[in-house]
């Protein structure tokens, strides 16, 4: 599209949506206005803020190919240090083998395609990023994320499976910066917690989306023994794995177990116990924590799922951005320009 077809009001304002119609809106009526002065030379800064209230997939439209001034507002770096892919999910349905999902060959094409224009435009400058619940990563999509990722700080990636041991460990060597991740449960964590531990120096905050027990909590102990943030909020948690963190994470100051499944496992035969609140030895060691937070209240909507899904709760099932969500303020993922929490008004897109 060229910046002169833009100013003499050939632009379909039905290919925008959001803040891009609004951006349309104000170029119609600066329209006469732009007889004088080209919308090219505006103030890089005016336009950064602009653009600054699109979504990844405003941003990824074509918006950068206008002209030259709005491809380095595109490329600015502040727009870049979140990169939210939280708006796309894969066109995906469950199997019963592993990986346990069938995605599209279109849906891993659009993926791909995405990821080369917004990293494209990043420019290396993402420190933060966030994958959907539901969107599928191949090792091919991870690698060229994490080579072109080498700032990164903080990744949300709570479906690996499709992503491969030795995938995932060599994007973590390439993230030396690595601070915070989302991870979901999986069958082996001793060579994740290995390879964090070897690379990721400045590692200090986890939050698992899936069961946590005592081989989990141990392993923790062993290659993260210095974490301080930990969130394990809507999981089933043994308690003898809980005992296990309070007494060997010593540097832990942030402890998360809202709405958890606590039970008790006995030697077998012996079935599992259901426990309904806090022993006082939890309670006394958690007392050493800053910030210890817990929810296991009937009357809690997140409780009452985690009972009905009998411990493994079923994101699919629920409100679009309760999977974000989080008790500590530094895991809980921002909402503001995908609508409030509390109204549900996320609108996510299948790769299809």
């Amino acid at each position: 599209m060229e910046a002169s077809k833009v100013f003499s009001g050939e632009i379909n304002s039905t290919k925008f949506s959001g803040a891009a119609s609004d951006l349309w809106i104000v170029l119609k009526m600066g329209e006469e206005a732009l007889l004088e002065r080209r919308w090219e030379n505006m103030d890089l800064d005016i336009l950064v803020r602009i653009f600054k209230t699109f979504d990844i997939i405003e941003l990824t439209s074509g918006i950068s190919q206008v002209c030259r001034t709005w491809r380095l507002a595109c490329c600015d770096a502040i727009l870049w240090k979140t990169l939210d892919l939280g708006l796309w999910r894969s066109n995906y349905i469950k199997i019963p083998a592993a990986p346990f999902v069938w995605v599209s060959d279109s849906s891993d094409k659009k993926l791909m395609r995405l990821l080369k224009v917004a990293l494209g435009l990043s420019c290396g400058a993402v420190t933060c990023l966030i994958f959907h619940f539901n969107l599928y990563l191949k090792d091919e999509h991870l690698i060229y994320t994490a080579e072109r990722c080498p700032q990164l700080k903080r990744l949300v990636l709570p479906a690996w499976n499709r992503i491969t041991k030795s995938a995932i460990c060599k994007a973590v060597r390439l993230w030396e910066d690595l601070e915070s991740m989302t991870m979901p449960s999986i069958r082996c964590y001793s060579y994740i917690m290995e390879e964090i531990g070897r690379s990721c120096k400045n590692f200090r905050e986890l939050k698992l989306m899936g069961p946590c027990d005592a081989v989990f909590a141990s392993t923790l102990a062993t290659w993260l023994p210095k974490l301080k943030v930990l969130s394990l909020r809507c999981s089933t948690l043994e308690r003898d794995a809980l005992i296990l963190i309070l007494d060997s994470l010593m540097h832990l100051e942030v402890l998360n177990i809202s709405h958890c499944l606590l039970v008790e496992v006995p030697d077998p035969p012996a079935p599992r116990k259901i426990l309904t609140e806090l022993d006082e030895t939890i309670i006394e060691k958690a007392s050493r924590l800053r910030e210890f937070y817990s929810c296991m209240d009937d009357s809690c909507i997140m409780c009452q799922r985690m009972k009905d899904d009998e411990g493994l709760i079923r994101w699919y099932k629920y409100e679009e951005w309760s999977w974000r969500v989080d008790e500590v303020s530094s895991l809980s993922l921002a909402m503001e320009q995908h609508g409030e929490v509390g109204g549900g008004i996320l609108q996510v897109r299948d790769l299809e």
